[in-house]
């Protein structure tokens, strides 16, 4: 094939999906290293470890490889790849959770009704801390809607709950972080409420 004399780097998308389609191996390789670090940054938001994403990440490709024929090309294949992950992550979730939505009300009963003051400069590392602090399924619900831009019927629909389940889900999930963020990223005004 034309395509095998161009440099790795110099394939497109869609001439490694014809080589993924007509079951080339190194076509399947270079579109799952193009790839990979992408399907991470999906895939952690979703588990609870880097060793679990990279799991789905593999099993999110092996549904890429199976489904391929079903992709239409005139749509952004990175669009299609990441429906396929969120998808499979929200599959692996529900096969390995026992989906613990109980929260401590006392917990949530910390928070006072006056919202926090956030930090403009909160960094990227910052948030993450917050977010991998969530509960599971508040982590997941959070991300399908507030990031992937899923409904709550949708999400509902994904995680075998219904849609109100959702919501509240959802609403405990920013009061949660509303709280770790005054516990840990500004306790000093948590002390100056308490006076």
């Amino acid at each position: 094939m034309a395509w095998k004399r161009k440099e790795n780097f110099e394939l497109s998308d869609s001439e490694l999906i014809g080589g993924c389609l007509s079951d080339d191996k190194k076509s399947q390789e270079l579109l799952y290293k193009r790839y990979f670090s992408y399907a991470m940054s999906i895939c952690i938001r979703y588990t609870k470890s880097s060793t679990e994403a990279i799991e789905v990440v593999n099993d999110g490709f092996m549904k890429v490889l199976e489904n391929l024929e079903t992709y239409d090309s005139a749509k952004p294949f990175k669009t299609w790849y990441a429906k396929i992950l969120v998808n499979t992550s929200i599959d692996s979730y529900r096969r390995s959770a026992k989906h613990d939505a109980t929260l401590s009300i006392s917990y949530l009963d910390e928070m006072e009704d006056q919202e926090p003051t956030i930090e403009s400069d909160l960094s990227v590392e910052d948030i993450l801390k917050l977010y991998d602090e969530l509960p599971e399924a508040h982590k997941i619900t959070f991300n399908l809607y507030e990031i992937e831009g899923y409904s709550h019927k949708e999400i509902g629909e994904m995680l075998g709950v219904t849609e109100s389940t959702s919501r509240s889900t959802l609403t405990r999930a920013k009061k949660m972080l509303r709280i770790l963020y005054s516990k840990h990223i500004n306790p000093k005004e948590k002390r100056h409420e308490a006076i």
